[in-house]
């Protein structure tokens, strides 16, 4: 017997099935792009919410903490919603953006100590 193991070991047989090849390189650079093109498009709604946030609550009369709560919650939900929600699309495009997504999300909660994400218990005292 050849390395194979013996016969009812092949394709087809029933018994041990060779494993699924690689995914190809172009599908990586595709994930690659577009969790770069999630973290931007995350970075410019970041920016585009938190500015309406900002203006908002300047011109509340009473507390800016209902602004500031609803803005944390958009926030999450278009980084981390939408995120996992295109992880489970399952292909290369959609996978990558959701991951960008979410690394923008969690990159300007740390970067930004929570301030730009709402996370920061400081925002509602």
């Amino acid at each position: 017997m050849p390395y194979g193991g013996g016969p009812g070991y092949g394709p087809g047989s029933g018994g041990y099935a060779p494993p699924p090849p690689p995914p190809s390189s172009g599908s990586t650079g595709m994930l690659i792009g577009m969790l770069f093109a999630g973290l931007a498009i995350y970075s410019v709604l970041n920016l585009v919410v938190g500015f309406f946030l900002f203006f908002a609550a300047m011109g509340a009369s009473g507390s800016a903490n209902p602004y500031l709560a609803a803005g944390a919650v958009i926030l999450a939900v278009a980084g981390l919603g939408a995120g996992v929600g295109l992880c489970f699309v399952r292909k290369p495009w959609s996978r990558g953006l959701g991951l960008g997504l979410m690394i923008g999300w969690a990159l300007w909660s740390i970067l930004s100590a929570g301030i730009c994400t709402g996370l920061n218990p400081s925002l509602y005292g």
